[in-house]
């Protein structure tokens, strides 16, 4: 019989913590407990990570994966009892199938059970409430004798009743005289199975939570600002109760659809850990299409511990083509009343680059977030700005957000004002750019217009976007200045 020691922190409070475990106890056997629908079948084995043989993990971007557990077995013939451990703790009963690999057939699944119900101090004692324990003294830690208990409660605390009085809290140690059979160390999947071949290699799939991950770049702006060179790198997190060893790892990227049970609880937060040192590229994932989603297969196998996050090399490209914009945008309510003074508007900074293969890339990218990097005076890189992209497919145009100019200086003026009809406006405005940059650049100065517009006269052509956009482009000399009049009729 074996017996389990627990430590009664305090007489008052109670708090428990595992103390240890007699010599020479044994293992805890399988067995299941009172409510087990499998109890009576005779013959049972079990199987733990000693038996696998292989391990494939697909990671989604909605915190689930799916896991291919392959392992190699020695099974009872007929009808027998499994008990498959190792298995993650945010598993997903429902989605897991069993199936013979090497005899299809041969192997059928009768009953399938579930048992998470894991051995820990506090449910140890749970258990224990109403039955007989042993209660342990201790002078200076020397063992003095030992007192015969009953176990009353454990709501805020251990409760005994020793010798026909109430203890609340006892000052040793606690001694369980074995382990409840309804409690397991580690979570499993229990199966009863009809089998017939004495050796079977056993498929086993199934859905867990815990598992997310996220693509991270980091883009290398060349010095004269044409070009750039793209690095991604996968962050993988899981905290989903397993730890999966060498492990074939595939991701997909995209928006895959998952009922949620209503009573299905929260999973944990992402553990946030920072990866440090020098990080060496290496052979880059296969892509593939796989329905409407994409899957990246990479071509090196890795360990995923458990609570573990690592960066893995998911992508690079040297020598994109880029070009950087600087956009000055008004608003739509501009043009229908007379407005005062109107505060100072940054002019911002975009970066765009074709996702083609011709400009180095042309791989679709998974979102994630984009952060761009400069070389300073002395060759050190610099961080210039980030920005986070959606799902890209290859052959569109990345768009980043990298800040506001410093350099470049906007103000804007309404000059005229006009009423003339009931629903009919005219509004005239100048605008002034100044570019204190050591290089010529471009404005694209956005208008939103609203409505039934017109621009009555400019300085300078505009191109109609689209139904409710104009767009200027002003060139600014280096160390100058360029004014934009124009007058624009709005009809509502």
């Amino acid at each position: 019989m074996k017996l389990v020691t627990l430590f009664v922190a305090t007489a008052m409070v109670g708090a428990i913590a595992v103390f240890g475990q007699e010599a020479g106890a044994s293992p805890l056997p399988f067995s299941s407990s009172l409510n087990d629908p499998l109890k009576g079948v005779s013959h049972s084995s079990e199987s733990t990570l000693a038996d696998q043989t292989d391990v494939a993990v697909t990671a989604y971007n909605n915190d689930l994966a799916l896991v291919r557990d392959v392992r190699k077995l020695k099974l009872l013939p007929g009808e027998f009892t499994l008990r498959f451990a190792d298995v993650a703790q945010q598993i997903r009963p429902q989605t897991v199938s069993l199936k013979s690999a090497s005899a299809p057939g041969s192997l059928r699944v009768l009953e399938q059970n579930y048992e998470f119900d894991l051995i820990s101090p506090s449910k140890l004692m749970e258990k224990y409430v109403g039955k007989p324990v042993r209660l342990q003294n201790f002078d200076n830690d020397v063992r003095v004798g030992d007192v015969e208990a009953e176990l009353l409660s454990v709501n805020e605390g251990p409760v005994y009743k020793v010798g026909g009085e109430i203890y609340l809290g006892y000052p040793g140690h606690v001694v369980l005289p074995e382990i409840p059979e309804e409690l397991i160390s580690k979570p499993s999947l229990i199966w009863l199975l009809d089998n017939d071949q004495p050796e079977q290699t056993v498929e086993v799939t199934y859905l867990t939570g815990g598992f997310t991950w996220q693509a991270d770049y980091v883009l290398t702006l060349a010095k004269d600002e044409t070009s750039l060179d793209v690095a991604s790198w996968v962050t993988l997190t899981n905290n989903s109760g397993a730890t999966y060893t060498n492990a074939q790892l595939k991701l997909v990227a995209g928006e895959v659809n998952v009922v949620q049970d209503r009573e299905e609880s929260e999973s944990g937060g992402l553990f946030d850990v920072m990866v440090g040192g020098a990080m060496k590229l290496r052979e880059q994932p296969s892509e593939e299409s796989f329905a409407e989603y994409h899957l990246y297969a990479f071509p090196h196998r890795t360990t995923i511990k458990q609570n573990q996050s690592k960066q893995i090399s998911l992508l690079q490209g040297t020598g994109a083509k880029c070009v950087k914009k600087y956009e000055y945008r008004g608003q739509a309510d501009y043009f229908f009343s007379k407005i005062g003074p109107i505060p100072e508007q940054k002019v911002e900074t975009f970066l765009e680059f074709d996702n083609k293969e011709e400009n180095q890339l042309g791989m679709p990218l998974p979102a994630g977030t984009m952060r761009v990097y400069q070389a300073d005076q002395e060759g050190m890189l610099q961080f210039s700005g980030e920005d986070r992209i959606e799902h890209t497919p290859k052959d569109e145009t990345v768009r980043l957000k990298l800040g506001n100019a410093f350099d470049v200086v906007a103000e804007r003026v309404q000059t005229d004002f006009k009423q003339l009809a009931d629903r009919l406006t005219e509004s005239s405005f100048e605008i002034t750019l100044r570019n204190h940059k050591e290089s010529d650049i471009s404005v694209d100065i956005v208008e939103p217009m609203s409505s039934d517009w017109q621009i009555v006269v400019s300085s300078m052509p505009h191109k109609k976007k689209d139904a409710q956009t104009a767009v200027f482009t002003v060139p600014i000399p280096k160390d100058g200045e360029t004014k934009l009049t124009y007058t624009a009729r709005m009809k509502w």
